[in-house]
């Protein structure tokens, strides 16, 4: 214990989660000795008026400080008794730190559940488990017939015999209620404990382009490399990660899975829990605070070998680690966009290469990124070419609906092939990126439309709520009657939203079950599962939605699938657009015919004749990415070069210009001509929730002058005296221009 009256001789260098990029020194607490205080510990230290949580980064003598001692607080409490992060994990977190030129406290706060963050104890919190009783092994699920989601529940536990975690069942909450009072289910006080001997599992029979991709991973473990496993929808991809990750768990590893999307979770995890016997945890924020807490301490305590997440899950501790996965790692909620604006993708692969384990991605659409690595021989290219046993790739159509009668979005033959698909039995999947009932509300007589007050942005009509909503900003109003600017004409919707499409297909589908999924009809806990029942059960006829429908889902009795947009992704600012709509058309196509039917995909457009869709259709994705990786490098664009996008907003137009025009002026000593400075200009959309915003963007064909010329500027733009009007943020390797 540290002497009261000698103060001690050593000073805690702590990271604190504030916008500063910087260490603040203290004391260590007054009953602690500063030798028990080890790196990757939380502390509670006073700061300005409040009290914060920062972690431990290094313990220095007091004679290296740069401040004078006597100004110097105590720390308040540490929180921990050991490190929570490890050696690596703090590594991890300063490269990200240099490399997104992001303060390391708010960083360091990211690797943390929200509990850990608030100061909460990093103790694992009792979770019950529930298991079948006596009677419920002996029923048939077949005999609930008449209550679907209780069947499905305990067709869940008879696939898996041993207790089920409570935060697992978490979105059968009313089902499982109903079969503990039936008797059905019991519930374990004491949680399921994992196994001491891993059994390696049965597995489905490889192909050989499977077992190829199956062998190389193997071969690998233990050491660093990245393989990209690109393999047509349907190929069987979870497959291989399921055979790779039995091998990692038989040497006793852990293994991280990233999924793009929550809504891919639930799925994933119960084919999961149907393979491997072992704990497995999820990490996502439809989860709550102590579900997260107790998912992070299971992996970073070594007692969960499996990691189901989103891109948060990606800085849990693993002290076992052995396989990183991405799949879909294409889709750009892998980057995340605000505050600290990381790449789960390249992070992953950086975390991967410190850790010497390998890294698997996985997409049917791989990223032009991770294509033009391969060229380079920094990926290895693992392919899988022709769906998974009897599936067929589906038929393209193009539908040319210029000059031709619509119904609310639909073409005559469209709606003929929708009608004669049902007729044998089989499901129609509908694909509209556009939620609401139309993006536009305006008057036929003098053309006024309803405009966000706050955004230069369209209010989005929802009908069935009646209401005007902005979709950027989050603004809302009743919907309206009469036009408040020549107050006579009439108010009519422009445009198709999935609502409008659903009301529709309603009247022209009578008899049918239709099934809308995005963002409006899944709010509420445990609707997407019930839904995705519906479909999978046989019940839903039509099913219609937006990019949650995009990618992932299996889908057997899908076999018309029809894109009903695809133009307003051929004409856009953003160089990324073609890439992005490719990547949509396959992985949308990807639902249809996935079982021993053969699909059929109709794309409805006005530019029938593009180039991009004929390479696309005619030769495949590989070679309009192929095409497309040309162009990038003709006009000096990612992934040939490298950018940062500077992102200026105030509330009014002035500030940000003079400030971006501040940071012009200083660039030139430091640049040496060596980086391109483009702007500043305004934003592509220049208001957005009552802010006007502009950018800067910085381009170079070498990603080392680029952060040379961040790292000598960043630290003078907080001292510009402009920087007292804005916020500023910036964003290193954008995904798009927004």
């Amino acid at each position: 214990m540290a002497n009261r009256d000698n103060p001690p001789n050593q000073i805690l260098q702590i990271a604190i989660p504030v916008p500063l990029d910087r260490l603040f020194d203290y004391w260590p607490p007054r009953q602690y000795a500063s030798s028990t205080i080890a790196p990757g510990v939380r502390v509670s230290v006073p700061f300005g008026k409040a009290t914060k949580t920062g972690v431990v980064w290094r313990v220095i003598e007091s004679k290296d400080c740069k401040v004078d001692p006597k100004r110097l607080k105590h720390a308040e409490e540490i929180l921990d008794a050991e490190p929570l992060l490890f050696f690596h994990d703090l590594r991890l977190l300063e490269w990200a730190s240099r490399y997104y030129h992001h303060p390391l406290g708010e960083v360091i706060a990211t690797a943390f559940p929200v509990a850990l963050r608030q100061g909460k104890p990093a103790i694992l919190q009792h979770e019950s488990s529930y298991a079948l009783t006596e009677s419920g092994r002996q029923i048939e699920p077949e005999q609930l017939k008449r209550a679907p989601k209780q069947q499905a529940l305990l067709t869940l536990f008879r696939e898996h015999p041993s207790a089920i975690a409570s935060s697992a069942l978490a979105p059968h909450k009313t089902a499982l209620k109903a079969l503990l009072e039936k008797g059905l289910v019991q519930e374990h006080i004491e949680p399921a404990r994992p196994a001491d001997i891993f059994e390696k599992p049965k597995a489905l029979l490889a192909n050989p382009e499977q077992r190829q991709a199956i062998e190389a991973v193997v071969a690998g473990l233990g050491r660093f490399s990245v393989s990209l496993l690109q393999g047509v929808t349907g190929s069987g991809k979870t497959e291989v990660y399921m055979q790779i990750i039995a091998e990692a768990l038989q040497q006793g590893l852990q293994v991280l899975v990233l999924l793009p999307e929550i809504t891919l979770t639930p799925q994933l995890e119960q084919r999961f829990r149907q393979r491997f016997k072992v704990p497995i945890v999820c990490f996502h924020s439809k989860l709550n605070d102590s579900q997260r807490l107790n998912a992070w301490l299971h992996m970073q305590q070594g007692r969960a070998p499996i990691m189901l997440g989103t891109r948060s899950a990606l800085f849990t501790p693993l002290p076992r680690a052995g396989l990183i996965i991405l799949d879909e790692e294409h889709d750009s909620s892998f980057k995340q966009q605000e505050g600290f604006r990381f790449s789960a993708r390249d992070v992953a692969i950086a975390r991967a290469k410190m850790l010497n384990i390998p890294v698997l991605l996985g997409s049917a659409t791989p990223s032009l990124e991770s294509l033009f690595n391969v060229q380079r021989n920094r990926y290895r290219l693992l392919e899988l070419s022709a769906r998974a046993g009897n599936a067929v790739e589906p038929e393209f159509q193009v539908l040319d609906i210029r000059n031709k009668a619509m119904q609310a979005g639909l073409s005559e033959p469209l709606i003929t092939l929708m009608h004669n698909t049902l007729e044998k039995g089989q499901q129609v999947l509908l694909f509209l990126n556009r939620r609401g009932f139309a993006p536009v509300l305006i008057c036929h007589g003098c053309g006024w439309v309803s405009r966000c007050i706050r955004c230069d942005a369209n209010m989005v009509i929802h009908a069935g709520e009646r209401r005007l909503r902005c979709h950027h900003c989050g603004f809302e109003q009743s919907l309206i009657n009469r036009c408040p600017a020549c107050g006579t004409g009439e108010l009519q919707p422009l445009g198709m939203g999935t609502e409008r499409i659903e009301q529709t297909l309603t009247d022209l589908f009578p008899n049918k079950l239709i099934v809308r999924l995005d963002r409006d009809t899944t709010q509420r806990k445990g609707s997407l599962e019930g839904y995705l029942r519906q479909i999978h059960s046989g019940h839903a006829d039509i099913i219609l939605g937006t990019q949650m429908l995009a990618k992932g889902h299996h889908f057997p009795d899908v076999t018309l699938v029809a894109i009903l947009d695809i133009d307003s992704g051929l004409f856009s600012v953003d160089f990324h657009a073609a890439e992005k709509l490719a990547q949509m058309i396959v992985q949308v196509a990807g639902r249809a015919g996935r079982a021993d039917k053969r699909g059929h995909v109709v794309l409805q457009t006005r530019q029938p004749h593009h180039p991009m869709l004929t390479i696309l259709l005619s030769q495949g994705y590989q070679a309009f990415a192929q095409v497309a990786l040309q162009e990038r490098k003709q006009a000096g664009l990612p992934p040939c070069a490298y950018q940062a996008l500077l992102r200026v907003h105030a509330n009014n137009a002035l500030a940000p210009q003079q400030f971006l025009q501040a940071v012009c002026q200083l660039l030139p000593p430091l640049n040496a001509g060596r980086i391109q400075v483009l702007g500043p200009v305004p934003a592509p959309m220049a208001r957005r929730a009552g802010q006007f915003r502009f950018q800067l963007l910085l381009q170079s064909p070498q990603r080392k002058a680029l952060h040379q010329l961040l790292d000598a500027a960043l630290p003078l733009l907080a001292e510009l005296k402009e920087a007292k009007k804005v916020r500023w943020s910036l964003d290193v390797d954008p995904i798009d221009l927004y």
